[in-house]
């Protein structure tokens, strides 16, 4: 069963001092997460500084957002199981443009697209690809320490300079607008769980290959 997400809960806190990521004993770590009465919504300025990932033909007929966590299995098993032979048979074609949205259930899962957004939009879904493959690899460290860490190592594995990722993963105003942002579109779409799917405005729950197919068929179609 996927995680549920507190939505109007979930907000960026804490102030980070840069120089953990290079090791500086007196620093502390990156962005974390609290639990906030009331839900946090993104300005028009927040949402400008954290666009979506896209994927495809902007002019493709249909359309498919995922909201997906770093750290969820599910979402792991589905771009294990399921993406390859989406992206080869729809979204390579043409047939379908892919909008990847973040959902943040706890700090690694922010700490973890930090790292992919660092390395800008041509880097972004291969480094997401990376942090799937290895979810298991880089959660398994005994403390947040050495999660982040962990982290760290994918992006420089990924060609991110060093200055570069920590400067990235020190940045606290980016880490807050993307907790906003995550918040206001995940309440207009009404998502309550991950992997979730909006098709062409419709909303899905996690699927198989088959059964995503035949949907996106069923809309070509029409």
């Amino acid at each position: 069963m996927s995680k549920k997400i507190k939505l109007a809960a979930v907000v960026a806190a804490g102030v980070v001092a840069g120089g953990w990521w290079a090791a500086q004993p007196e620093a502390t770590l990156p962005p974390t997460l609290s639990i906030a009465a009331d839900a946090q919504t993104a300005t028009e300025s927040e949402a400008a500084q954290i666009p979506d990932m896209v994927m495809g033909q902007e002019d493709a007929p249909v359309t498919v957002v995922e909201y997906a966590s770093f750290t969820c299995p599910h979402c792991q098993r589905f771009h294990e199981t399921v993406f390859g032979e989406l992206k080869a048979n729809y979204i390579d074609t043409g047939k379908v443009k892919f909008v990847y949205r973040e959902v943040y259930f706890d700090k690694f899962g922010l700490w973890a697209a930090m790292v992919a957004r660092c390395g800008g939009t041509d880097k972004y879904f291969g480094i997401s690809d990376i942090i799937y493959d290895t979810q298991k690899d880089w959660l398994k460290a005994e403390n947040e320490a050495g999660i982040a860490d962990n982290l760290r190592k994918i992006g420089l594995k990924a060609g991110i300079a060093p200055d570069t990722l920590d400067a990235c993963l020190n940045d606290n105003d980016t880490a807050r607008a993307m907790v906003a942002t995550y918040q206001a579109n995940a309440t207009k779409d009404d998502i309550s769980g991950t992997p979730s799917f909006i098709i062409d405005g419709q909303k899905y729950s996690n699927m198989s290959y088959e059964d995503f197919a035949q949907i996106l068929d069923e809309k070509l179609a029409n």
